[in-house]
């Protein structure tokens, strides 16, 4: 990720703004900054997946993203939706999509000369590009208790292609997807990957019962009951 360094412009301020009104809330706790008047820090995103997991692993949750095709966006739209939503950290990803090249613009005037064609000033004006634009926005999280993000695995059918969508079902414990750094998980040894079965030995199905049981033992020394490519493994951590 690069940090985004921009002033904003008078058009940045528009009513107008896609960032606002293609967003997507992901967090159904009305999820936002601790900061009374936060100033959204900006970057460009490069990988989603492996940057959806750096920002969960320093700290941040997910408050919701945008997603749109359109021409040039002022960057600080995406920074205006920031600051209206109370967010900490936004990333900006942004391709291009579609617009007539000044390659392929080329490719017409030879043509046209080939086939002793005239053309007219339309032919020759320049199409405005149009870019997939694609955002999220983040909010730091206070000090966790345990320092985890987990899913939930379903198996698979069986003789199921690999690419198949995973059978409804369950399967045993939680996944753990993203360890915050200097969290009890982290100082304990909780690794991304882990299977986490049970902690003091009350099963851990699904991330609700992983939060009660969380509160449960807050102050607390537990034992986590994993498995880590597939074997047994048993981890202390003081909450």
């Amino acid at each position: 990720m690069v940090l985004i360094a921009l002033a904003a412009s008078p058009l940045s301020w528009a009513e107008d703004n896609p960032y606002s009104s293609h967003y997507q809330p992901q967090n159904q706790g009305n999820l936002r900054s601790l900061q009374a008047q936060p100033e959204p820090q900006m970057f460009s995103g490069t990988r989603r997946e492996e940057d959806n997991i750096r920002m969960l692993e320093n700290g941040y949750d997910l408050m919701g993203f945008s997603s749109f095709e359109a021409g040039e966006v002022d960057a600080a739209q995406a920074l205006n939706h920031g600051r209206e939503i109370q967010a900490d950290s936004i990333l900006v990803y942004m391709k291009k999509a579609g617009g007539a090249s000044p390659a392929s613009r080329m490719e017409v005037i030879k043509e046209a000369v080939k086939k002793g064609q005239s053309l007219t000033e339309k032919d020759m004006a320049t199409k405005p590009g149009t870019y997939r634009y694609y955002a999220t926005f983040w909010a730091k999280l206070p000090p966790p208790v345990l320092g985890i993000h987990v899913i939930k695995l379903v198996p698979k059918k069986s003789g199921q292609n690999e690419d198949a969508a995973p059978e409804t079902g369950k399967s045993a414990g939680v996944r753990v997807i993203a360890v915050i750094h200097e969290s009890a998980a982290e100082k304990g040894g909780v690794l991304r990957g882990d299977q986490l079965l049970s902690i003091n030995q009350e099963k851990v199905d699904d991330a609700a019962q992983l939060s009660s049981l969380v509160r449960k033992y807050r102050g607390k020394a537990i034992r986590l009951q994993l498995e880590r490519e597939g074997e047994p493994l048993t981890i202390e951590a003081q909450l």
